[in-house]
């Protein structure tokens, strides 16, 4: 993997466990939006998919 690519995934990363954070906490103060816990699965599997698709572009 070239380092630009390990670059983008590392920023993907950062940016992906921001913004799952930033979700869960607004899920967990406004409870009547979902459970926590479902909401931060499922944008941990979007930013895995992301991540693949990063990595398979870069492979190639």
């Amino acid at each position: 993997m070239s380092t630009l690519a390990l670059l983008v995934v590392l920023l993907l990363v950062l940016v992906g466990l921001l913004f799952l954070g930033a979700l869960a906490y607004a899920v967990y103060r406004n409870p009547r939006l979902a459970q926590p816990l479902i909401v931060a699965l499922t944008g941990a599997g979007v930013l895995a998919a992301l991540i693949t698709a990063v990595v398979t572009a870069g492979a190639r």
